[in-house]
């Protein structure tokens, strides 16, 4: 079942055209990630499901209700995190989440939201003396406090060293658990990979390609490719005009004892070429077999060089 459905999303800022008929929709207990260069049109398109800004053309169903229709309705049963979260230095982190559970009918207890996002150490603590993974973690708490059905989460991982960022991973791994539908924006590419259940690229605002991280990297080859190191150059020479003759070889290059192979079959170009290196008595030292990634498909897909 669609929780989210966008239909031709169009959003202009005088002569710049941000968002160009963005399209799609988000199924319910999803974790759905907009992913796409700075400019791209990804926050514009969040902050217009999220009835924070008006669309100039087309419609945004959000829990079968519409902003125009059920705003008040809406704001009950979803939670943002924005970019940038204001918060009161000397307030505590409960004294927080008491203030944001005082605007709802429907609220979950502050313990439990303290506990889902792994603050219950700092429960005393003032904002002003929190980490800024512990800041993070609060502005998530606080988009949690009403219980909400679909959360938002716009790049809440930015900036963060790697282990508060593996903390956020966690938490929201955790939403997912509880049934909840999160919408992620990120710059990291592995985050996008290893948390989605679809990922949406976006660039010059418009979707670009939308499926799971697996089903996209499929998409642009079924190939791998196979790095191998030998020891003598006229050994690694004569390998790679082996290589050539294997049918699941598509691509042979070396590079002095370096050897790049491009296959269908990894497993059995490498039993193969085993067969044929021992036969010979050529020695192998290191053999690496590289997966293709998501920001391989980014940059199939937009010609552009990823950038945190």
């Amino acid at each position: 079942m669609s929780v989210i459905a966008v239909s031709n999303l169009h959003k202009s800022f005088g002569p710049v055209h941000a968002v160009k008929g963005i399209s799609f929709t988000v199924k319910a207990g999803e974790i759905f990630t907009i992913i796409g260069p700075n400019g791209a049109g990804k926050t514009t398109t969040l902050e217009m499901i999220e009835g924070l800004l008006q669309p100039d053309q087309g419609n945004v169903q959000l829990l079968g209700l519409s902003w125009s229709s059920h705003a008040e309705k809406l704001k009950e049963r979803i939670g943002v995190q924005l970019q940038t979260s204001a918060m009161f230095d000397l307030l505590t982190v409960e004294e927080h989440l008491d203030v944001f559970r005082s605007f709802y009918k429907r609220k979950r207890p502050v313990s439990d939201i303290m506990k889902l996002v792994n603050l219950q150490e700092q429960r005393k603590q003032r904002v002003k003396g929190l980490s800024g993974g512990q800041k993070q973690r609060l502005a998530i708490g606080l988009a949690l406090i009403n219980d909400p059905e679909v959360i938002f989460l716009d790049e809440p991982t930015t900036g963060l060293d790697p282990q508060a960022r593996r903390n956020i991973w966690e938490i929201i791994l955790n939403l997912k658990e509880l049934g909840k539908t999160v919408i992620l924006t990120t710059h990291y590419m592995e985050e996008a990979e290893r948390l989605s259940s679809r990922v949406c690229i976006v660039d010059q605002g418009q979707v670009v390609a939308l499926d799971t991280a697996k089903a996209l990297i499929q998409q642009i080859s079924t190939e791998r490719e196979i790095s191998i190191q030998g020891s003598i150059v006229e050994h690694v020479q004569d390998m790679a005009v082996f290589a050539n003759k294997i049918n699941s070889v598509k691509r042979v290059e070396t590079d002095g004892i370096e050897m790049q192979l491009l296959s269908t079959s990894p497993e059995q170009t490498l039993l193969e070429l085993f067969h044929y290196t021992t036969e010979c008595g050529y020695k192998v030292e290191q053999i690496n077999i590289r997966d293709w990634s998501l920001e391989d498909v980014f940059i199939a897909l937009t010609g552009k060089e990823w950038r945190d």
